[in-house]
């Protein structure tokens, strides 16, 4: 799924690209994209964009008389830049948003459509899209902290929590806890104020820096390569191979549909956290440190 930096980089791209041109046309090859009825889509069409901005992991186009077309790509919705007009082609297509200025196409991969669009008239309806989180980049540390505390969540659930932090998800949340040098499961009520500010200080540090990198690689074009698994990421997608910063193997947890990826060396104290698919396949045998991993015939 598209976080943070990866839609901050699609909003740069795209307010570069259409800030101040019409939007003439929305074009649309599935009726189950569009979760909003009113407004009608038609009132969009021949309105000047005012401008584009992240809204959490929504990508939001805000139109002249206070419109706004809000785009939520969940896990594999991607977004493409097109010369103006271009058709709409193949399975994965949903919809196409015909600007003066060229066309920006959604795409979805995979059988589960998941990707939305709503279209909302004035703020305060674009505001009640957001689920509450704060913007990790903007909070001081005790709106970190006390977003981070209100609820005793362990960290990798409380940092993809969307009423908790906004943007972050399955993959920048396992790079931050690595910088952190934190344990996913971790209870955020068990930090001190040291280790609140060392996590405040890598969310931010990770977060920018990846930011900064993706729009470096996209050098002024459409970012095409939105991905959620990166060469030069520390933990995330990197089971058994290893740390860059110790060497250790990469572990991980698995839960329902993702994954939590940690350096046990780095992060756990040598700890490795039992998978429950692991533990009950392997019972006795589940090595529960990382020597008695190393160590294993």
């Amino acid at each position: 799924m598209p976080e943070l930096p990866d839609v901050d980089v699609y909003v740069a791209a795209l307010d570069a690209r259409v800030t101040g041109a019409v939007l003439e046309r929305v074009r649309l090859a599935s009726p189950f994209l569009l979760r909003t009825v009113t407004p009608a889509l038609a009132t969009v069409e021949n309105k000047k964009v005012a401008g584009v901005r992240r809204l959490g992991k929504r990508v939001v186009i805000a139109l002249e008389e206070n419109v706004f077309l809000a785009i939520h790509l969940m896990i594999a919705g991607r977004l493409h830049w097109k010369p103006k007009a271009s058709k709409l082609a193949g399975k994965i297509a949903l919809a196409a948003f015909d600007f003066a200025t060229g066309t920006l196409t959604l795409t979805e991969a995979g059988t589960k459509k998941r990707a939305s669009l709503h279209v909302v008239s004035g703020e305060r309806e674009l505001a009640a899209l957001s689920r509450g989180g704060i913007e990790p980049l903007d909070a001081t540390f005790d709106a970190f902290r006390a977003a981070a505390t209100r609820e005793n969540r362990t960290l990798k659930r409380a940092l993809t929590d969307p009423s908790i932090f906004s943007g972050i998800g399955n993959a920048y949340s396992d790079e931050i806890l690595h910088a952190a040098r934190l344990s996913p499961t971790q209870l955020t009520r068990n930090l001190d104020d040291v280790e609140l500010a060392r996590l405040r200080d890598a969310t931010r540090s990770t977060l920018i820096s990846w930011r900064d990198r993706l729009a470096a690689d996209a050098a002024g074009e459409f970012p095409e390569k939105v991905t959620a698994f990166r060469p030069g990421m520390a933990v995330h997608g990197r089971y058994q191979q290893p740390c860059p910063a110790c060497g250790a193997p990469v572990q991980r947890i698995v839960y329902a549909a993702n994954e939590a990826n940690y350096c046990p060396r780095c992060q756990t104290g040598g700890k490795l956290l039992a998978d429950r698919a692991l533990s009950r396949l392997l019972g006795k045998d589940w090595p529960r440190t990382l020597e008695e991993l190393e160590n294993r015939p």
